[in-house]
């Protein structure tokens, strides 16, 4: 597989560090309001990568963190706390908003068929090893104490802007929207590891620790989480084209300096879902859930469609009539698949032939778009119902689409007799007709029977005026 590594700016092969393990992570979500169709973007096709890779044979071992405290409403480390900011909008404890937005970005997850990483791990959970990271860095010179904060000098590495290249002057106090002066820096690049009560004495969270009483800057949380997690060696790392500057630059650099030798090979980074007015964002009154594209009437599965037709390295921007495009593509292949039947032989070689396109997409830094192209592959080819039903079911293992399971929906639906009786009710308002027969000929005995035998199946019988009802238990 070659994947576009942001660190050497190319395409390289992706080669694990440990053979047959791929050691991922995931910069997870600040849980301070509902994501948005933007930050999910990245999340989707992180999903695809992983699926790929176990596809492909690889184990996986994949964490993610969950920020709950730490993460500035600026990267320039100042600002309110977007946790305190979130508990202060809805009058609620951080740790109810860090619960609350956590399970609503699950169940975002779960919609969009997002598989969520095996070890997922809240910033709360491990503050001792934030305080030990930083210690280490103080101790091996990396990193100052001033104004009652602890900071990384940048001013000790050969390298610091390793992803954009960018000269020092660019980012010149002001630059940058939310750039502010720190007067604690040694260096204006200089990022804070560990906030002390001397600074946001608003912040709910705090902990004790060898500088006073406070809480850790957010860049510190992924380093620490992922050493402890996944050990000194990384492969993948994970986040969106935002999180580059400054924050993946920071891990890198605390990263390295504590291990003292290269800590992530690979970098892949997702582009903006953007819209029309420019980058999706929360601070701009309504923003796009997947709860909102629901209300108005979209399956989730529709919008991972969407994402799934464009390239991650590319901008993409949603409108809905964009996303209107995408719902008919969609349908118009779960009713192309719902026409298959499970029939003929396996075909090995028609198989092997599909395959090797759909790799051959995946192989050339996860081309989602021309891995939906493979799926019409599949239908277009001359083989068995058989052979097209299993390839499509083992291509969605990958693309998460429910391509199986919405087809076989839609084939109940059409299914369903001129009285609305589906095949899998049909049974049951047989035995409620013979029971109403029964009774009328006054043969209770078998009617009660009949109660006694659905009752088994899980149904409930509910007599009405208008005649028997029924219920799944």
């Amino acid at each position: 597989m070659n994947l576009y590594n942001s660190l050497s700016h190319k395409k390289e092969e992706f080669i694990p560090y440990e053979k047959g393990v791929c050691r991922m992570y995931t910069c997870g979500p600040t849980v301070y309001h509902f994501a948005h169709i933007g930050n999910l973007r990245s999340y989707i096709m992180e999903d695809v990568l992983e699926k790929y890779l176990v596809y492909s044979g690889l184990r996986v071992d994949r964490v993610m963190n969950i920020t709950d405290v730490g993460h500035l409403s600026s990267d320039a480390d100042t600002g309110e706390d977007k946790m305190l900011k979130g508990a202060k909008r809805e009058h609620k404890t951080v740790m109810e908003i860090a619960k609350f937005y956590t399970d609503a970005f699950f169940a975002d997850c779960e919609k969009l068929n997002i598989k969520i990483p095996d070890t997922v791990v809240p910033a709360t959970s491990r503050i001792d090893d934030f305080i030990e990271l930083t210690q280490a860095l103080v101790d091996k010179g990396y990193a100052y104490v001033a104004g009652g904060n602890v900071y990384f000098d940048t001013s000790r590495l050969k390298e610091y802007y390793v992803f954009n290249k960018m000269e020092a002057e660019d980012l010149a106090v002001g630059v940058r929207e939310g750039v502010e002066e720190d007067e604690n820096k040694r260096n204006k690049t200089d990022f804070v590891l560990w906030f002390t009560k001397s600074k946001f004495d608003s912040q709910e969270l705090k902990w004790d620790s060898p500088w006073g009483v406070g809480y850790p800057g957010w860049h510190i949380e992924c380093s620490a989480i992922s050493i402890k997690e996944l050990g000194e060696h990384l492969d993948i790392h994970c986040g969106g084209i935002d999180n580059a500057f400054p924050h993946h630059t920071n891990e890198i650099a605390q990263s390295e300096a504590f291990l003292g030798h290269p800590w992530c090979n690979y970098w892949f980074h997702v582009l903006h879902l953007n819209t029309s007015s420019g980058k999706m964002s929360k601070s701009k009154g309504e923003f796009l859930t997947v709860s909102l594209l629901e209300e108005k009437g979209y399956n989730p599965i529709v919008y991972r469609f969407f994402c799934l037709q464009s390239h991650y390295r590319k901008s993409l921007v949603f409108s809905y009539e964009a996303l209107d495009n995408a719902k008919g593509a969609y349908n118009k292949l779960i009713a192309k698949i719902a026409t298959l039947s499970d029939e003929g032989e396996f075909d090995a070689a028609a198989a092997a032939k599909l395959r090797s396109s759909f790799a051959e997409a995946l192989d050339n830094d996860l081309n989602t778009s021309l891995a939906v192209t493979a799926l019409y592959d599949v239908l277009k080819e001359k083989t068995t119902g058989k052979t097209k039903l299993a390839l499509l079911a083992e291509f969605d293992s990958v693309l998460g689409l429910n391509l199986i399971s919405a087809s076989n929906a839609l084939n109940a639906e059409k299914e369903k007799d001129v009285n609305g009786i589906s095949p899998e009710d049909a049974p049951i308002i047989a035995l409620i007709n013979e029971r109403t027969e029964a009774k009328k000929a006054k043969n209770y005995a078998r009617a009660d029977e009949i109660r006694r035998e659905l009752s088994e199946m899980g149904i409930t019988l509910i007599d009405t005026a208008e005649g028997t009802k029924f219920e799944r238990a």
